[in-house]
């Protein structure tokens, strides 16, 4: 009894990387504009316009030319008929966006069928350039409905946490481009990103509306670089009991915020729940079914799996092993999200413009 009771128990807590067995290349994610760089992940909680619930949202970066922070497509993969389709196409030169249109990781689909997709862009592919960017409100059939900007945005960067009740929704972005100059020789770490909760009302057939806005974490490092544009705090999880867990590029680390969506000033970079390790750049974050946090590094071709509730670094796995770079899958990575199912999670090659599906 004891025996059986163990095993079930040890079944419970294996990571969620164990169970992995296979990594399928669904789709190149370059649009007929020739964008790469796929960087947003989002996979679509209901059916509305053209998206089907299931569906597999993939922004782009880059342009044709390869230039960074001058993507303007959103595509989207069908998992039932296996086809990619151009969801949105932005215009470069968006009103109220300050500096344009570069698609960034942060972006969401709301149960409501908004679309909401950030901004850091730039005229040239460089730092040198960039704007401060925005938040593009997109509805279900990829129109722009409106455009977020303001002094708390510049450079929304990493993937969005959300908490989405329907008529009402809470989320979380980065921003990584406050003081932020020239990548050119050795630039500065400007200790200066910040984690921003927007409090949104969704009127029925009507597109979201800010009703408040905070900024819940402040000063971790963010650093022009000329391979990647910036390097910033990227990932972003909610867990139990009110925590927001955010990836510390340049710290090496997963910071924990606490009362994220009660508090009403800055956690500064909040407590450190685990550090270096297997970690190496993390950058995109997910939650799996179990709670667990799945990373993806930005400096080598691995995942890495976190137990928050411990902080305990679980496992690493080898996702991305392009050995032209050095370590093999090196700057390969970046937007990670969990399929509809929870038994799998999407992923990009950026080195080759794909999708995988790893379970």
């Amino acid at each position: 009894m004891s025996l059986l009771a163990n095993f079930s128990l040890a079944e419970d807590t294996l990571p969620f990387l164990q169970g992995i067995k296979k990594h399928t290349t669904l789709t190149t994610t370059v649009p007929d504009n020739g964008d790469q760089n796929p960087y947003a992940l989002a996979v679509a909680p209901v059916s509305a316009g053209s998206v089907k619930a299931g569906d597999l949202l993939i922004d782009n970066f880059n342009n044709a030319a390869n230039l960074q922070g001058l993507g303007s497509t959103i595509v989207n993969y069908h998992p039932d008929t296996k086809q990619l389709t151009l969801f949105a196409q932005l215009p470069r030169d968006l009103h109220n966006c300050p500096g344009g249109v570069g698609l960034s990781t942060a972006m969401t689909m709301l149960k409501s069928g908004w679309v909401i997709v950030g901004s850091t862009p730039s005229n040239d592919g460089t730092t040198d350039t960039k704007g401060a960017g925005c938040l593009v409100v997109l509805d279900p059939n990829g129109k722009v409905a409106d455009v977020w900007s303001g002094a708390d945005i510049n450079d929304p960067w990493g993937n969005m946490a959300v908490i989405d009740r329907g008529d009402k929704a809470t989320l979380f972005v980065s921003n990584a481009g406050f003081g932020v100059g020239s990548a050119k020789g050795n630039p500065p770490v400007m200790n200066q990103s910040t984690v921003l909760r927007l409090e949104l009302d969704i009127p029925a057939g009507k597109p979201p509306l800010i009703t408040s806005r905070a900024v819940v974490a402040s000063g971790f490092g963010e650093q022009a670089d000329k391979g990647v544009f910036l390097i910033g705090p990227t990932g972003l999880a909610l867990g139990k009991d009110d925590k927001l867990y955010v990836s510390d590029a340049l710290g090496n680390r997963i910071s924990e915020i606490w009362d994220a969506t009660t508090r009403t000033t800055s956690a500064g970079i909040g407590r450190t729940l685990t550090h270096d390790g297997m970690l190496l750049r993390p950058l995109a974050m997910t939650t799996t079914p179990q709670g667990h946090l799945l990373v993806t590094n930005g400096s080598n071709g691995k995942v890495v799996e976190i137990d928050p509730e411990t902080g305990k670094q679980l496992v690493a796995r080898w996702i991305n092993t392009n050995k032209a770079m050095t370590p093999p899958g090196n700057g390969n990575l970046f937007g990670i999200t969990m399929n509809a199912a929870g038994d799998g999670f999407y992923y990009v090659s950026d080195d080759v413009n794909t999708v995988v599906l790893a379970k």
